[in-house]
């Protein structure tokens, strides 16, 4: 088939380190050219590109690292595919989240105004240095009882758009002041598109808690904070629709693109929910767990529950017209870099490099080789805090077990063990809350790691199925452009069309699946010993304190 005779369009994903575009036939879903485009600033941690220091947990990002996806990515992924530009309808775009930024009136970031001041720079997503902010807000929602808790499982979490700016409000208030908007990297890219501000409905009730059709009291803020009453004012009040049309492609952004000026361009989108119409798993019961540097899993559903620790359940918040719930684990893929880039004994690194190996894919050959149990580990997957579902981003991982015979590839495959066993407890949290689980279904990059899927299959005791694309947010972000560009009537029909999954694709093995169950108790009795922080949050203010 000659694709310069097909309709195609652009998925865009913004991603923690890099960016990537890909671009799809609306016909079919085929991929027919991609390229990624790695952030100069990857993620600012430490100290500002001024030089100026940051605290512990602090994590931001620069505007100017997605914008250049845009003038690099975009155009060589469209070199790539061999289309002609005039057949491209639509662009649609994705983003961690919540990754948000103080912008002035007409878009432009404080960063690119004050750069010397921290709290002028967008957030991460794991930015957790607002968890304080998130306590106060939380215990002040508990005694007022307000009615938007519950559809957060009970508690909102520092990663979220409230918990950072009352933290900006508390620490920078001449940047608060000057910040007219507080708006979602979602929104903002989308905005530099059209040149139209627009607030999509998923990251306003996931990350916003905008619930029934408002955000919380001025009231309620006014307690927390007198300044912070009008904060959502910020925030901008009229929703738009996921799928829906945000505006055309300005002529600046066709300059950075390559792309037609005046073609459709979608509502923004968060990474995890887009990844759903990819997978072709927007019905209820199908849960989309992306796995890569986090994981979070999404799913619609046809009943609205209140499920323990939960990300959040929005109407509308996956595709319209059902409940979207949303649960998460804070690092997944995190937890493994951080330990071989840690603790990887060189000898080990060597050894991996002989074979040809990387140290991930050398280390997991030899946990592959174990039986269930036999290195004596359990750990907790806490190393980035507890997203789902105690919603604590100050408690921190722990390994129970170590002898002086336990080696690199026990800790490795514990860690592996630990993130599934987290999974489990989400699942089974979503179940006792009623709302069952009916296909469990893996996106994102560590779905490359077959063992790694196996463990999951086993210690859910549950078929996994496997998403057809190693690129799902892009391609997500392309189905929902195709919506928007009127290529297909909705979510559900454009998914069905350009979506991809493989059923059944890792089945569980009885007898691995009876011994981890046994594995699993444990780590159920660490996990409720350590749940009320105790002990972690105690040993978080001494490392704070002592590198103050």
């Amino acid at each position: 088939m000659n694709a310069n005779s097909e309709r195609c369009v652009v998925g865009v994903d913004f991603g923690t380190l890099s960016g990537r575009a890909v671009v799809v036939r609306v016909d079919d879903g085929a991929e027919l050219g991609g390229a990624v485009h790695e952030y100069a600033h990857r993620v600012i941690e430490d100290e500002l590109p001024g030089g100026a220091r940051l605290g512990p947990d602090w994590a931001l990002q620069s505007p100017g690292d997605w914008i250049d996806v845009l003038r690099k990515a975009v155009p060589e992924a469209l070199a790539a595919s061999g289309v002609d530009p005039s057949r491209v309808v639509g662009i649609g775009t994705d983003f961690t989240a919540c990754t948000v930024l103080p912008a002035t009136a007409d878009g432009t970031p404080l960063c690119e105004i004050t750069p010397e001041r921290p709290h002028a720079w967008p957030k991460l997503w794991k930015h957790h240095a607002a968890q304080p902010h998130a306590d106060r807000i939380n215990a002040l929602a508990a005694e007022r009882g307000e009615p938007w808790l519950p559809r957060y499982g009970g508690r909102i979490s520092s990663e979220w758009q409230f918990a950072k700016a009352l933290q900006v409000l508390d620490e920078d208030p001449e940047t608060y002041g000057r910040a007219e908007r507080w708006i979602e990297a979602a929104d903002w890219i989308v905005w530099r598109l059209t040149g139209v501000e627009s607030r999509n409905v998923c990251t306003a009730g996931y990350k916003g808690i905008h619930q029934d059709g408002a955000y919380p009291s001025e009231d309620f803020l006014a307690a927390l904070n007198p300044a912070f009453a009008g904060f959502t004012g910020k925030l901008g009040q009229e929703l738009a629709p996921l799928g829906g049309l945000a505006g055309r492609l300005t002529a600046r952004a066709a300059g950075w693109t390559g792309l037609p000026e005046g073609i459709a361009v979608a509502v923004g989108n968060v990474d995890a929910h887009v990844t759903a119409a990819a997978a072709d798993a927007v019905r209820p019961g199908q849960m989309v767990a992306i796995m890569g540097t986090s994981t979070c899993h999404i799913m619609p559903s046809d009943r609205l529950a209140e499920v323990p620790g939960m990300c959040g359940v929005v109407r509308d918040g996956i595709v319209p017209g059902l409940w979207g719930y949303e649960a998460g684990q804070s690092a997944v893929g995190d937890i493994f870099a951080w330990f071989v880039e840690n603790f990887l004994p060189a000898a080990y690194a060597e050894r991996a490099a002989e074979r040809g190996l990387g140290p991930h894919e050398y280390l997991t050959s030899l946990a592959a080789e174990q039986e269930v149990g036999q290195h004596g580990l359990v750990a907790l997957d806490w190393q980035g805090g507890n997203r789902s579902v105690l919603v604590d981003h100050d408690l921190s991982g722990v390994v129970v077990g170590q002898t002086l015979a336990t080696r690199p590839e026990d800790v490795y495959r514990a860690l592996i063990e630990a993130t599934a066993f987290g999974a489990r407890i989400i699942v089974e949290t979503f179940e006792a809350a009623g709302v069952p689980v009916e296909e469990f279904v893996v996106a994102g990059g560590l779905l490359r790691n077959s063992f790694l899927m196996r463990t999951y299959a086993d210690v859910l005791r549950r078929p996994l199925s496997a998403i057809g694309s190693d690129q799902g947010p892009a391609l997500g972000s392309a189905i929902h452009a195709a919506v928007a560009a009127g290529e297909y009537a909705d979510i559900t029909t454009a998914a069905a069309a350009m979506g991809k999954r493989h059923i059944g694709a890792y089945v569980p093995d009885p007898e691995r699946a009876d011994a981890y169950d046994r594995l699993y108790a444990e780590y159920r009795r660490l996990h409720d010993h350590f749940a009320d922080g105790g002990l972690l949050h105690r040993l978080r203010a001494i490392r704070n304190e002592a590198g103050a």
